[in-house]
């Protein structure tokens, strides 16, 4: 059974984990406020950028709703008088990127509906809940052995994913989650194809994977069914947090999150580990694990949404492992998104960055090594453990599971065969956008070495160095140009005529007096023509004697 929309036939689909970076580039005063002249960028590529214009009143606006998070956002103040001064505008405008700066920086802020159409209108102008509304109206026409209770409004990140509090007929105690999805721009997956691989996700499977009850796709969204557990996801049971509240509320600054006992961290990661193996040996992709998507139910784990992988929805932790190109697989994905769990159950929280050069000091000594091994910096350059190594740690080996038998998922050859041609694209997709944004990043380390100040200082000094060497090469080349224009290139150069004292008379001058043998050598080489005339001439004055000059005589012209 299936549901009809309508699809946005021509248009690519957009990937929502890509960050959206705002610079304020003006201000303009209009007759009674003023409006600031937003720069948005999507991504690393300068060309995919636009223009949004914004009072102070659409900022005032956007913090009101974000205050849900508990995130004490830095937010100019008002003022009622002098607010159209020109000193005030321009000290208001800084405040205002100071603002953007801290939205767009923080992960789970920059993620949410109201940033992401605050940003970028064009693209997020659509009411998803409305139109989520409309498509389950439609199912439950066709359908009538389910009944809505209650929608369970911003319960996840996701922007484009709706999720409806739902009970069956037949089995009316138990409450189910009914979600509504976009497929994604990861969808490779043909539509035949993509039902077969949800089937291997419906009805009984392994204790490791929460199996879906009900699926259903058209040609953009999917329609999915799955038990609800009250007691919430691993994340709400480490935040403390209320399963039903909105995402920003329970995830945005929690204040009494605490990490889990290490008999819990093993047992549990041992069972994620093994739902990540069965997934793997059947060719699923997963891509999606984190602490929302894992549920513990009488002590066994279980992995949730494993179908967002097939429905090519994007994941959270995609801009962190783009900027990494040791990250080349799916299963290099699926054990970085482990890492950032097992970083959860151990800490409290999410890591704030990757790589880690230094990990905090653990309550549980022996999970740093395996932290290391996948989020810290020779980790993510020289390549981290797969599953299989991560199994035989002496963190997880020695776990005693229920299940003694090796559990797997029996999928048919053609279906084998379309989720690892997928699979492939999927790579090839990341494996492109980590190539970008790695030569981005390089363009970007060159342009701020290249700008800094030393650099300006070393390219002064530098150029200062070739100017003088250029002056004193051209005044050589003007002195032996001199010496050789009076008799040709082939003639040697000839000596100046030794001072001689002025004379009225036509007799002939004394010759030049004789070098002494005694007088110091001259300090050129006398095979250099212009050497030995200099060096004559210094003689020449250093031996000159008045009392050797003749008297010259005079004639009286009156």
């Amino acid at each position: 059974m299936s549901f009809r929309d309508t699809p946005s036939h021509g248009q690519p689909l957009l990937d929502d984990t890509v960050p959206l970076t705002a610079v304020i580039e003006t201000s303009q005063n209009l007759q009674s406020h003023t409006e600031y002249i937003i720069r948005v960028q999507r991504g690393v590529a300068a060309d995919n950028c636009w223009q949004v214009i914004r009072r102070y009143s659409d900022f005032d606006a956007l913090n009101s709703s974000l205050m849900v998070c508990g995130i004490n956002l830095p937010l100019p103040p008002k003022k009622l008088i002098g607010n159209m001064e020109r000193e005030f505008i321009a000290e208001r405008q800084r405040g205002l990127q100071t603002y953007l700066d801290s939205i767009t920086q923080n992960a789970m802020i920059s993620s949410s509906l109201t940033v992401k159409r605050f940003l970028d209108p064009n693209n997020y102008s659509t009411n998803y809940t409305e139109t989520a509304l409309q498509q389950v109206s439609m199912f439950f026409r066709s359908d009538p052995t389910w009944e809505v209770l209650e929608p369970l409004r911003d319960m996840g990140w996701r922007i484009r994913k709706k999720y409806f509090l739902i009970k069956s007929r037949e089995q009316p105690k138990e409450p189910c989650l009914l979600s509504w999805v976009d497929l994604g721009p990861d969808k490779f997956l043909s539509d035949k194809d993509l039902q077969s691989a949800l089937k291997l996700l419906t009805g009984p499977s392994t204790p490791y994977i929460c199996p879906l009850l009900f699926c259903s796709i058209s040609e953009s969204s999917a329609l999915l069914v799955r038990l609800f557990s009250e007691r919430g996801s691993l994340r709400d049971h480490i935040y403390k947090a209320k399963p039903r509240e909105s995402h920003l509320k329970k995830y945005g600054n929690p204040k009494k999150s605490q990490g889990l006992e290490l008999q819990h961290i093993k047992l549990y990661g041992r069972q994620v580990l093994e739902g990540l193996r069965i997934l793997h040996e059947g060719g699923i992709f997963y891509g999606h694990l984190h602490a929302s998507n894992v549920v513990v139910d009488d002590g066994v784990c279980r992995l949730l949404d494993v179908e967002n992988g097939v429905l090519g929805v994007p994941s959270a932790l995609r801009p962190a492992f783009t900027q990494l190109r040791k990250i080349k697989s799916t299963e290099n994905i699926d054990v970085f998104c482990f890492g950032h769990l097992l970083y959860e159950m151990t800490y409290g929280h999410l890591p704030d960055s990757v790589p880690i050069d230094e990990f905090p000091a653990a309550p549980h000594t022996s999970v740093v090594p395996v932290l290391q091994s996948i989020l810290s910096t020779e980790a993510c350059r020289a390549g981290m453990l797969t599953v299989s190594e991560l199994l035989q740690t002496p963190l997880f080996s020695d776990v005693h599971l229920q299940q003694s038998e090796r559990l797997q998922m029996k999928v048919p050859s053609r279906i084998k065969e379309a989720l690892r041609t997928a699979k492939e694209l999927l790579e090839r997709r990341l494996q492109e956008e980590q190539r970008v944004v790695h030569q981005h990043r390089r363009l970007t380390k060159a342009r701020s070495h290249h700008g800094s100040d030393e650099e300006k200082k070393r390219r002064k000094i530098l150029a200062r160095k070739k100017s003088r060497r250029s002056a004193y090469e051209n005044e050589e080349d003007v002195a032996v140009r001199n010496n050789n224009s009076g008799s040709g290139a082939s003639s040697p150069p000839t000596c100046p005529s030794s001072p001689t004292p002025l004379s009225t008379t036509a007799e002939t001058p004394p010759p030049p007096p004789a070098l002494d043998a005694a007088a110091p050598s001259p300090p050129f080489s006398s095979s250099d023509g212009v050497g030995e005339c200099r060096a004559v001439l210094l003689s020449s004055i250093q031996t000159f004697s008045k009392g050797k000059l003749r008297k010259a005589e005079t004639t009286d012209c009156s």
